[in-house]
C-alpha cells in the first residue's frame, strides 16, 4: 500500500499543496519562492528519500514567516496523515550529521504528541544570496524554527534538534535539515519484525 498524500492549505496569508510520498527516492519538484529554503527542502528530501512535488505561494511582501511555517504546518500533515496510526513503523529516530566545521544532530518520535526543542544557535542575521532576477534575494534565518515549529504540529511529533558545533549558518542550517531528514527516515521506515503493530504499550498512538 502507497504511504502517499495530498494536503492543500489555503489561508489569507499562504496557499499551499503538497504531495509526499513517504516511501519515494528523493525526487523534488516544489515551486518555491525563496531560494535557500528550496535547496534545504530538496536536501530533506534527497536524504530522506522522500518524494515531494507541489506549490507555495504567501505573502512575501510582509516577510517570510508565515509562509515558512505554514509549510511545515502543511509538510508535517502529509507525513500525520500518510502514517495513518503508524502501525508497523519504528517510530522513533536520530541521526548526527557532519556537514564541515559543523555537528547537527536530530532525534524524533511520531508518538502523537507534538513538541520541539530546536537549539540552532543561528546569529539571526539573514542570507543574502543573487536572486533568479539577478537582483538580491535573502532567507530570513530567523524563520528556522518557524517551519520546524509548523512541522511538529502538523506531524504531532516530537523533535529535538541540536548544533553541537559549527561557524556558518548556511552550514548549520543545512546539517539540521539533512539529520532531521535521516532521523524521520530511521522513524517512518516500516520495521519487518513489527508485524504491522502499533509501536506503542499504549495500543494507539495518541
Amino acid at each position: 500500500m502507497a504511504r502517499t498524500t495530498t494536503v492543500k492549505r489555503t489561508t489569507n496569508e499562504t496557499d499551499i499543496v503538497l504531495t509526499l510520498t513517504l516511501d519515494g527516492s528523493g525526487n523534488y519538484a516544489v515551486k518555491n519562492p525563496i531560494g535557500f529554503f528550496d535547496h534545504m527542502l530538496h536536501a530533506f528530501c534527497k536524504h530522506g528519500l522522500f518524494d515531494l512535488t507541489g506549490t507555495l505561494t504567501g505573502d512575501l511582501h510582509v516577510d517570510q514567516h508565515h509562509l515558512l511555517e505554514d509549510t511545515g504546518i502543511a509538510l508535517g500533515t502529509c507525513f500525520a496523515e500518510a502514517l495513518g496510526d503508524c502501525a508497523g513503523i519504528y517510530r522513533s529516530g536520530f541521526f548526527v550529521y557532519p556537514m564541515d566545521e559543523t555537528l547537527g544532530a536530530a532525534a524524533v518520535d511520531f508518538g502523537g504528541r507534538a513538541y520541539l526543542v530546536c537549539n540552532s544557535t543561528l546569529t539571526g542575521i539573514p542570507l543574502v544570496s543573487l536572486g533568479a532576477d539577478g537582483g538580491t534575494a535573502s532567507f530570513q534565518t530567523d524563520c528556522f524554527e518557524d517551519f520546524w515549529h509548523g512541522f511538529v504540529n502538523g506531524a504531532r511529533c516530537n523533535l529535538h534538534l541540536d548544533i553541537i558545533r559549527g561557524r556558518s549558518d548556511h552550514h548549520k542550517m543545512e546539517a539540521l535539515f539533512k539529520a532531521a531528514a535521516r532521523a524521520i527516515r530511521a522513524a517512518t521506515t516500516v520495521d519487518t519484525r513489527r508485524n504491522g503493530a502499533i509501536p506503542s504499550t499504549k495500543g494507539v498512538i495518541v
